[in-house]
This record gives structure tokens, C-alpha cells and sequence, in this order.
């Protein structure tokens, strides 16, 4: 069995349709710059009100990723 280390970063990701399209949202830009992604924590779940109907989620997530050598 190998040794990992993880470090974490934590994202907000944005949609206007769903939770998961807005977790998908904050992946793919992590994906940009942070290599090695592995496992991800959803910390907290948010929407933004507009018109008396809800107009936007919002997902908070801790993303780990292994270092390099």
C-alpha cells in the first residue's frame, strides 16, 4: 500500500439550475489549475433569493488533491 498526503482547497461553485450542476461548475475550474484532484467534501449548500423564488445555488466544497514529489 502506497502513502498518500493531501492538501485541500476549498471552492464555491455557482449554477442557476441545480446543486450538482453547481458542484460540477467548481470542479471542472479547479481542474484548470489544481492537478491530482481525488475526493471532494461539500461543506455547505446555498441559494440566492431573487423575486420570492430561488434564482441561484450556491455549493461550498473542500476538494483534496495529492501532492507531487
Amino acid at each position: 500500500m502506497t502513502h498518500h498526503v493531501y492538501k485541500k482547497t476549498e471552492v464555491v461553485g455557482t449554477s442557476p439550475t441545480s446543486i450538482e450542476d453547481a458542484a460540477n461548475t467548481a470542479l471542472a475550474r479547479a481542474a484548470k489549475t489544481v492537478r491530482n484532484m481525488r475526493w471532494f467534501e461539500v461543506k455547505e449548500i446555498r441559494g440566492h433569493i431573487e423575486d420570492q423564488k430561488l434564482s441561484h445555488w450556491q455549493v461550498v466544497m473542500q476538494i483534496g488533491f495529492t501532492l507531487e514529489d
